[in-house]
């Protein structure tokens, strides 16, 4: 993975800055053990911060909680919570756990509080993304040891365990709501939550106890902040030290800092719905919509070269996609047929501000090839229900392909077979279902990456969806702010080793 460093030198525009948002605020301390980092982040907790919902990764993030394995770049598994593991048989796991490795309340992590943590994530409802079609169990074999079991061989057992919705809690965290468990004051990272004031701020503490070494950073303040300008504005006040997911449209305003750029496995993807009734499910009129985009052109535009043109689904952060796809055969298209004026609904969402831009330039396009268009766009928390059910004939979104057990044959399953979890095109085709039924039972993990590029072919071959681009993760710093996680995964941020100098 290519990673790139940038400093920003433009002149700064004019833009009203959020001077005031942060009334009150404590100055950070000058340096040493005693420095306070502050954060602006651009997604807020919606969930209650339970590990269940999409706030596990803010969880992970702001380094409170810890999975018992984490994955490295190259998506393979290092330990985290466990020292090490053996695998018995392709079904089973068994993990020998840290010593000396205590929650914020104080009590020991066991061999029986993580299986029972494991175990209670397999009753939440929905099910962790991770493990939702695996039939797992978890049992303590001994005070150290912790075997998990599938209910059949899977091949990336010990990926999923690295899930940020299977971070290890203390047995109290699940006392008053098994299904929803309280991270405050019950995880095991360099820090620990001290208060949540709903969606606006947190404040977090050192753990001084922490099992990874006594974290040099005295706490954390943070500050939830879903508008870019106004996370661009607090970085450039000097409000904050840190600020995440900085908006492309933002940079040129942001000078004087340094912006960390990381390639994202994370796909900007056109899924074109193809049920029955629908525009779409014609091959020659989802030939007619692809071959009216040029993905080099938007993200040339819109992202300002701060995305990279797509190859296929699986970008440049994943090199074994670009070494491979050369000797992956094509799929032959559809010809295009005459759209006649055929009236199609393109939705996207807000969340991500450069999404509106990418379609009105894909509606603009579309209207050129002889589309009727109309585009609706809403807060993702809106739009989902409708997503899901099918209810536009093109959905434009991101996604993180490599997001809960850095499998593309998992991502692949999830978001277009029959039974996907998540198939925003409503895509079902038994051919496919059966090509990922023989991948997934692949033990070797450059087959299943060879698999999935052949699925990947097909796929976009026949415009089922179409790649816009590769989004990279733009982390704004400024007041001498060391030791952030550069992740692919997005999973981390801070660690006991982030200083403000």
């Amino acid at each position: 993975m290519k990673r790139r460093i940038l400093l920003a030198t433009t002149a700064a525009a004019t833009l009203a800055t959020t001077a005031g948002c942060f009334a009150g605020q404590a100055a950070p301390a000058a340096g040493g053990d005693q420095a306070r980092l502050r954060i602006g982040m651009a997604f807020a907790p919606d969930g209650r911060l339970s590990p269940y919902t999409d706030d596990a990764t803010l969880v992970t993030q702001l380094g409170v909680a810890e999975p018992l394995v984490r994955l490295t770049p190259d998506g393979q598994a290092e330990p985290a919570l466990a020292a090490s593991w053996t695998q018995p048989d392709n079904r089973t796991v068994r993990l020998t756990l840290r010593d000396g490795v205590t929650f914020h309340d104080g009590t020991a992590l066991t061999a029986q509080a993580a299986a029972d943590a494991l175990t209670k994530a397999t009753a939440a409802k929905p099910v962790p993304r991770a493990i939702a079609a695996v039939e797992l169990t978890a049992t303590a074999v001994d005070d150290r040891t912790v075997e998990v079991r599938t209910g059949q061989p899977d091949p990336v057992l010990i990926n999923r365990l690295a899930s940020p919705q299977l971070v290890i809690l203390a047995p109290k965290a699940y006392a008053t709501n098994a299904t929803s468990p309280d991270p405050i004051g019950h995880g095991t990272g360099p820090f620990r939550f001290t208060s949540v004031q709903g969606s606006s701020a947190a404040t977090l503490e050192r753990f001084d106890t922490y099992w990874g070494g006594r974290p040099q950073l005295s706490g954390l303040d943070v500050r939830f902040l879903p508008d870019g300008a106004a996370r661009a504005g607090a970085l450039r006040a000097g409000e904050v030290d840190v600020v995440t997911a900085l908006p492309v449209a933002q940079l040129p305003n942001i000078t004087d800092r340094r912006i960390i750029e990381i390639p994202l496995p994370r796909t900007i993807g056109l899924h074109l719905v193809g049920t029955e009734g629908r525009t779409f499910a014609d091959a020659g009129l989802r030939a007619a919509a692809k071959a009216a985009i040029d993905p080099a052109a938007i993200t040339g535009t819109v992202y300002e070269n701060r995305a990279d043109a797509p190859a296929g689904l699986f970008g440049p952060a994943s090199a074994w996609a670009t070494a491979g796809r050369a000797g992956v055969p094509a799929v032959t298209a559809a010809p295009a047929a005459d759209p006649a004026g055929r009236k199609v609904t393109l939705a996207t969402y807000t969340d991500r501000p450069e999404l509106p831009e990418v379609a009105t330039a894909i509606a603009a396009a579309w209207k050129a090839r002889g589309f009727e268009v109309e585009t609706v766009v809403r807060e993702y928390t809106v739009l989902e229900p409708d997503l899901l059910a099918g209810r536009f004939d093109a959905v434009l979104g991101t996604r993180s392909y490599l997001l809960d057990s850095a499998d593309p044959i998992s991502y692949l399953r999830s978001d277009f077979s029959c039974d996907g979890s998540y198939n925003l095109a409503r895509f079902c085709d038994p051919a496919v279902d059966t090509r990922l039924d023989t991948a997934d039972a692949l033990t070797d993990i450059g087959a299943r990456q060879n698999a999935a590029l052949r699925i990947e072919s097909d796929l976009t071959g026949r415009a089922i969806t179409v790649p816009i681009g590769h989004e990279r993760a733009r982390i704004g710093t400024a007041g001498g702010a060391t030791g952030l996680t550069e992740d692919p995964y997005e999973r981390t941020l801070v660690t006991a080793g982030t200083t403000l100098r």
